[in-house]
């Protein structure tokens, strides 16, 4: 009897030392964005909202069906080789004087807007989950640049703190070549215990706007979801992001649901030049948190986008659909709109303002 409870107890105790103390898993804020976190409208009952009701009940059975389903397999889940991608010349990048985008795969960009570098939600490791080899693994066998062949960024944006969206080898890599991070409220507590320096780490609430180098930048809502471990849901804030520029206005909608913020978006801030928009990795049980590709179609009419850029897909398995399906329906779902889609392959430079695009389905070939 006794032997199982020691056995239970030392369990219990490994667990927390590694909810507590396995640096992937994040850090506490500061006692300062303590204070702000719980000052925002959009925290109540020790956790982050929605702007509506986002139930989020996932029942044994589903979980019992998820599970068959992900044992079973989907067909066409993963590509039967590496995608193709244009390998990323830093020196053009740097030199050129157009505003411009680079999809990196998933939510991974790299935008260049009136000369100032940003990269958004970078995530460059090969699995999107705190232990290698446990999780999703990245389908191409090299990305078009590492983080050592960037040039120096000059701001990290971050939408939320999941694994597929704030990856801690990255920051790791990226935390000494960045002038300033800004994210949502509460990501700081991840970034410091990282390595990252306090004073370069700005926390925007929703419709907070930051000047950063004759650029304004505005965490805008969306509806979702946080947290990295067992213990940490709601935590801390995930945003969608608009960047304004001399030239160029660009909306980011990080990971959400449909819901009435693209239209209050696009009112307060529309039309965009540029509309990088979740449209992959979706459920009919996870309705309320991802968008299905029609519904990112609709949210892009919304906000006001010129051209569109699927994102959060082309990178992971991360939901029961094949992998192509996202831009498949997209695309399908723009046609019938009349709305122009951008589909860059990995590495490709999207020109923002240009009369030409990429639109080839590479994803066929």
């Amino acid at each position: 009897m006794w032997k199982y409870i020691i056995i239970i107890v030392v369990i219990a105790i490994l667990a927390y030392l590694v909810i507590a103390y396995y640096p992937p898993l994040g850090g506490k804020s500061s006692a300062e964005s303590q204070k702000r976190i719980h000052e925002s409208p959009n925290f109540a009952d020790g956790k982050f909202r929605n702007q509506i009701d986002t139930p989020m009940d996932y029942s044994f059975k589903d979980t019992v069906d998820a599970l068959y389903k992900t044992v079973k397999g989907t067909p066409n889940s993963r590509p039967k080789k590496s995608l193709p991608s244009v390998p990323f010349d830093s020196k053009a990048f740097s030199d050129s004087g157009d505003d411009q985008v680079i999809w990196f795969g998933h939510s991974t960009l790299l935008l260049k807007v009136s000369g100032v570098k940003l990269l958004i939600d970078p995530v460059f490791s090969d699995y999107a989950a705190p232990v290698r080899y446990f999780g999703p693994k990245r389908y191409s066998y090299e990305l078009p640049a590492t983080i050592e062949e960037l040039p120096e960024i000059d701001a990290v944006l971050i939408s939320h703190d999941h694994y597929d969206h704030l990856d801690y080898g990255s920051i790791r890599k990226l935390r000494n070549k960045v002038q300033q991070f800004i994210v949502p409220l509460g990501i700081s507590g991840h970034l410091t215990k990282w390595g990252v320096d306090p004073e370069r780490i700005v926390e925007l609430d929703w419709w907070e706007e930051q000047s950063f180098q004759g650029l304004k930048l505005v965490s805008t809502p969306a509806r979702h979801f946080s947290g990295r471990n067992v213990n940490n849901s709601g935590s801390t804030l995930w945003s969608s992001w608009v960047i304004m520029g001399d030239r160029s206005k660009i909306y980011f909608s990080g990971d959400s649901g449909y819901a009435p913020h693209f239209k209050e978006i696009g009112s307060k801030y529309g039309p965009f030049d540029l509309a990088l928009i979740e449209t992959g990795q979706y459920d009919e049980k996870w309705a309320n948190i991802h968008m299905t590709p029609e519904e990112s179609l609709q949210a892009n009419q919304e906000v006001q986008g010129k051209l569109m850029v699927p994102i959060h897909w082309g990178a992971f398995t991360l939901a029961l659909h094949s992998w192509t399906d996202p831009i498949e329906r997209a695309k399908r779902a723009a046609d019938q709109l009349g709305t122009p889609l951008a589909t860059p392959k990995l590495g490709e430079p999207v020109i923002i303002g240009a009369q030409e695009f990429p639109t080839s389905k590479w994803w066929e070939e």
